[in-house]
C-alpha cells in the first residue's frame, strides 16, 4: 500500500476526487467486518483455480490484490471467500498489479 501523496494525486489524474479512500491498521479484520455487510471477498492469486472470466460476480464484491512479488499474505488469503486468477498464456506468468486490477475490475463491473 501506499500513502496518498502529492504523486499519487497527480497520476490518479483526477480520478482521485470521486473515490472513497479508507486506511485500515488490520486487512483480516476489516475483510471479516466487510462480510457481515454482505460483501463477497475475491482475492486474485496465480495459482488460484478459478478464472476471473467464468466467475458470476454479485453486486458487493472486494477484490484484494497483492504486491508484485510475493503477492497476497497468507493470512488475508485465508479470509477471501474464493481465489480467482487471470489465465496467462506463453512464458508470462504474472501481470503488474494496475494492470491485473484494470482487468479484474473491468469484468466484475461488466459482468
Amino acid at each position: 500500500s501506499v500513502r496518498i501523496n502529492e504523486t499519487v494525486v497527480k497520476t490518479s489524474t483526477g480520478a482521485i476526487e470521486y473515490i472513497n479512500i479508507s486506511k485500515v491498521t488490520n486487512l483480516s479484520d476489516t475483510i471479516n467486518k466487510l462480510k457481515k455487510l454482505d460483501y463477497w471477498v475475491y482475492g486474485a492469486a496465480g495459482e488460484a483455480n478459478i478464472n476471473y472470466n467464468e466467475e458470476d460476480y454479485p453486486n458487493k464484491v472486494v477484490l484484494v490484490l497483492g504486491n508484485e512479488g510475493s503477492g497476497i499474505r497468507k493470512k488475508v488469503r485465508e479470509h477471501c471467500d474464493k481465489l480467482i486468477k487471470i489465465q496467462m498464456y506463453g512464458q508470462i506468468n504474472s501481470l503488474n498489479v494496475s494492470v491485473a486490477s484494470g482487468i479484474l475490475l473491468s469484468r466484475i463491473v461488466n459482468r
